[in-house]
């Protein structure tokens, strides 16, 4: 990468772009699929008031958001804490390899620390070698647990 990217707080103007790189990282989870409809009002919901409970960040480079990452906070009874969920971390196909995700995620732990919490875990596909080496040179780790899920139709 030439520069480094401006990571900075999303907002509701970048919905455009983040549903775009949503759609990418979807195409690599076959968990999820693309829906433009929910992902732009999920996005919404995340954007639409200020909290501190909740985060989307960008990465900018040249005034094209090209990376973002998600992560909400939750009670956990196993740290008696607040714990935070990381979701949606994708870097454009083009600039994946050059340090953006690292500096996303830098900024998310950072986040995180400045708001008292004291564990991050996250959900990655299995068949997604690339993120999971990434997490894995980045220090996180495997659990013992793993992740169930039941769509409430």
């Amino acid at each position: 990468m030439r520069e480094k990217a401006i990571i900075r707080k999303g907002r509701l103007q970048d919905v455009p772009a983040l549903v775009e790189l949503l759609k990418e990282l979807f195409t690599i989870e076959k968990d999820f699929e693309f829906d433009q409809t929910k992902q732009k009002a999920g996005l919404k919901m995340f954007l639409d008031k200020e909290s501190d409970e909740r985060i989307i960040l960008v990465a900018e480079l040249d005034g094209e958001v090209i990376g973002m990452c998600s992560a909400q906070t939750l009670i956990s009874t196993a740290e008696g804490a607040r714990s935070t969920i990381i979701e949606d971390m994708v870097v454009k196909d083009g600039f994946r390899g050059q340090g953006v995700g690292k500096q996303i995620m830098d900024e998310i732990i950072a986040w995180t620390k400045s708001s008292g919490i004291t564990r991050l875990q996250l959900l990655a596909d299995k068949n997604n070698s690339r993120a999971i080496w990434f997490y894995r040179k980045n220090l996180w780790e495997n659990t013992q647990l793993i992740c169930l899920r039941r769509k409430m139709i």
